[in-house]
């Protein structure tokens, strides 16, 4: 039976409430699929690994690619889906207001906004406009009564500012302006991690594991909420379809091809899933 949007978004905020989750990133139809049937309780989108499929470069999609995307995503799963909606799509409170709006009616049941600018002189907004675009995206979902959950990113530590205490000073401001959830993407060691997570209790935080680090396990004893990978699957499925086809374009060998999944375990995959649904 297919769970309506206001089920998946219900089940989504009891999500956030107590223990930890994984929320991996699936990038299209299959993937979402394929990773609802190993029992993950919800799924995030991954702006960089969506972008790939079209052909395009991270940070390079359209608002309209995005809605798109969100779209057939959430209609695609019987799981919530928190969007990856970079910054919003804009400069200005307001106008990330209006995208906002347009992203809760894809169907999404979490949403993410980023305080980056775009512009490498300046690569992140100064607090005081950060915080309005958080309080503008919160009153924008509020206005649309959806209880979709509102997660406030900072990235300072990914491009290269590590102090810790203002990363924690920028992600309470955004608490205060009305995120549910706090992520700092790039903080992966233990001692920081429970910093982090100490400092910003009781709200929730997102770590993002993009390699081979601390343990599902390790974070949970952390004190974490939400374990995400970003583009991690999708370039581990990048990686494999780009060795494969390089040795037979460099080599003219095709013993990668060894390494696939074959045929009948995909289709008898996506005829679980189809049944499932």
């Amino acid at each position: 039976m297919t769970l309506s949007t206001e089920a998946k978004r219900a089940q989504f905020r009891r999500l956030h409430e107590a223990g930890c989750f994984v929320i991996p990133n699936p990038w299209d139809i299959g993937s979402a699929r394929a990773l609802q049937s190993m029992g993950f309780k919800a799924l995030a989108s991954t702006s960089s690994g969506f972008a790939w499929t079209i052909g395009k470069a991270d940070n390079h999609i359209t608002l309209e690619d995005a809605l798109t995307h969100l779209t057939a995503l959430s209609a695609a799963t019987d799981l919530p889906v928190n969007a990856d909606f970079e910054g919003g799509f804009a400069h200005e409170p307001e106008a990330v207001a209006r995208n906002v709006t347009r992203a809760v009616a894809t169907g999404i049941s979490g949403l993410s906004i980023e305080n980056t600018t775009g512009d490498a002189a300046k690569p992140l907004y100064d607090d005081v406009l950060a915080v309005e675009r958080i309080r503008a995206a919160r009153a924008a979902i509020d206005s649309t009564k959806s209880g979709v959950v509102l997660v406030a990113r900072d990235e300072s530590f990914l491009i290269g500012h590590t102090d810790l205490s203002k990363t924690i000073d920028r992600l309470h401001a955004f608490a205060e302006a009305g995120a549910d959830c706090l992520y700092a993407p790039a903080i992966t060691d233990r001692a920081l991690v429970s910093a982090l997570v100490g400092a910003l209790a009781p709200k929730p935080v997102n770590v993002l594991m993009p390699k081979p680090g601390l343990s599902v396990a390790e974070l949970a004893d952390l004190g974490v909420r939400r374990i995400s990978v970003g583009g991690a699957l999708a370039r581990a499925a990048w990686g494999g379809f780009l060795k494969a086809a390089r040795e037979i374009a460099e080599r003219g060998s095709f013993a990668e091809l060894g390494h696939a999944a074959s045929g009948a375990e995909l289709n008898k995959l996506f005829s679980e899933g189809a049944k499932a649904r």
